[in-house]
């Protein structure tokens, strides 16, 4: 594995890890307060907008660290829109 490899390895822990630790905060405590839906909206276009640009469609760093990232970004979204009707 050269250093680009595990320079790819970063963002495909981190971005996930980081997303989840909102998203099982918000499940936990039931509480929206202070989460912000047009930030975590941004964040899923961003990932998704930099899994295209990388052009690394096939890629596990890709696909869990852009897209499984992204994904969770819109559950995030997706629970604050619920929880504030």
């Amino acid at each position: 594995m050269n250093i680009t490899e595990i320079a790819g390895w970063i963002p495909a822990v981190v971005l996930p890890v980081g997303t989840l630790i909102q998203l099982f905060k918000i499940v936990k405590n039931s509480s929206i307060e202070g989460v912000s839906v047009s930030s975590w909206f941004l964040f899923g276009l961003a990932n998704i907008g930099l899994y295209i640009f990388t052009e690394k469609y096939f890629a596990i760093q890709s696909l869990v660290g852009l897209l499984g990232t992204a994904l969770m970004d819109f559950i995030i979204v997706a629970l604050l829109i619920v929880k504030k009707k």
